[in-house]
């Protein structure tokens, strides 16, 4: 049989554990050291800086536009017939030397005109002779009845005192008298002929001159039977055919001149004003002649056409402002030049400017230098970030006199050595302390955007 303590006993038996563990938790409290106070320290953030240099800057401004042929030649027909003769080549893309006959249009209506107007021409020329001929002619003839009517009117005197003294009979006096009248009429007919003899010489002259306008405008017409290229080109659209009869007027092909090709590229008037030197804002008439037009816009042209991931490129030359701004995007037109595109073209690198192509156009104006130049991420709505001496992150108001795509030129606010933030310091406050890193990749490029090394934006 076993034994058994009763409840009550039992539970006095859990206090000297419990009252064991109480004193064993008080003496670890007791003895335990106190928690050491670490002072409080400011934690800096790291930003990417780069070192604020004057740099030498070259603006520049971009446009776009179509490339067309600065001459286009659409050669009508200014004479009608039949076309006789025609080039091999002529056929839309051909090329043609300057002075190569393209065309012929059956001659013979027009040489027979000119053959007409020869033999009036020699016709009238006879005419004048005969004239100065006959004009000589009645010159002597009038000196002869002259001499002839002084002898009569002698002779008619004599014949008047013998009849006053009844010696010579009336008849006889009559029949001398008109003797007399006679050979005045014959002297007053030489001297009317000679008197008319001016007016006929003006006449046949004027006659004459007609007949020589007539076969001048018949050589003319003549010439225009041959078409000849009057520049070097390349063929455009063609509307003739072999033995077609061509009405004046007729449309036949067109030809575009490959000595210069030009673009139309419409460039945005922010952009374009920075390049214009400021000496040339004021000083040139609103009105500009060629002379004035290459001072304003002396600018460096590169044209560009970029197909996929094929680019070819262009030296050009500003020739001429268009005559108004486009009313929709506010864009002035500037007509580039590029010179000699055929000679230029490089086969399988460069292909020759044509017609159509769709180019960039890149006007660089001179360099400036000693510019205090920032990237355009690191504007923040009119100012910067910088790092002082103390690492600490201060906010700089400054003014911008000129912004481009990747950079912009501070004109005040920003000083030379200055530590400048490249990076985003969010959040950004004012006087915190910063780990600054030079961002030299950073800086390099941005010497490259100010200087227009890059080839695209």
């Amino acid at each position: 049989m076993r034994w058994k303590l009763p409840a009550p006993s039992r539970r006095w038996l859990l206090l000297p554990p419990i009252l064991l563990g109480i004193g064993v938790a008080a003496l670890l409290i007791a003895v335990r050291e106190p928690p050491h106070r670490q002072p409080e320290q400011e934690t800096a953030r790291a930003v990417r800086v780069i070192r604020v240099e004057p740099m030498e800057v070259i603006l520049r401004a971009f446009g776009y536009g179509t490339a067309e042929p600065a001459q286009v030649w659409r050669a009508v027909a200014e004479v009608r017939g039949r076309v006789v003769e025609s080039h091999p080549q002529l056929r839309p893309g051909a090329m043609i030397e300057a002075g190569t006959v393209l065309l012929r249009i059956d001659p013979a209506e027009y040489e027979l005109a000119v053959a007409q107007f020869e033999a009036d021409i020699a016709r009238v020329e006879a005419q004048r002779a005969e004239l100065a001929i006959r004009e000589a002619n009645d010159r002597d003839s009038l000196e002869i009845e002259q001499a002839s009517l002084e002898l009569a009117e002698g002779e008619l005197q004599r014949l008047e005192e013998l009849a006053d003294r009844s010696v010579v009979s009336a008849t006889e006096l009559d029949q001398q008298r008109r003797t007399v009248l006679t050979q005045r009429q014959n002297v007053q007919r030489l001297q009317n002929s000679l008197k008319l003899a001016p007016q006929q010489r003006d006449s046949l002259a004027a006659e004459l001159a007609f007949k020589q306008a007539g076969r001048a405008r018949a050589e003319l017409d003549l010439a225009k039977t041959i078409l000849r290229a009057p520049f070097t080109c390349r063929l455009g659209e063609v509307q003739i055919q072999p033995e077609q009869f061509l009405a004046s007027g007729q449309f036949l092909f067109e030809a575009h001149d490959i000595s210069s090709a030009e673009i139309d590229a419409r460039i945005p008037l922010d952009q374009l004003r920075p390049l214009i030197d400021p000496r040339h804002r004021v000083g040139l008439p609103v009105t500009l002649d060629a002379e004035n037009v290459r001072a304003l816009f002396d600018f460096q042209a590169i044209v560009r056409y970029r197909s996929g991931d094929f680019q070819a490129q262009w030296n050009g030359r500003v020739v001429r402002m268009r005559e108004q701004l486009d009313p929709r995007t506010r864009t002035a037109a500037l007509v580039v030049a590029v010179d000699e595109p055929y000679e230029q073209a490089i086969p399988g690198q460069r292909p020759p400017l044509m017609q159509g192509m769709y180019c960039e156009v890149e006007l660089r104006g001179s360099p400036r230098s000693n510019c205090i130049v920032v990237p355009r991420s690191a504007l923040h709505d009119g100012h910067v970030f910088v790092v002082d001496g103390d690492r600490r992150l201060r906010r700089r108001q400054v003014r911008i006199s000129v912004t481009q795509a990747g950079f912009a030129c501070v004109e005040k606010g920003l000083g030379e050595g200055e530590l400048l933030v490249v990076s985003d310091p969010a959040p950004a406050i004012e006087g915190m302390l910063t780990e600054p890193v030079m961002d030299e990749a950073r800086r390099q490029q941005l010497e490259m955007q100010a200087g227009g090394e890059e080839l695209s934006r």
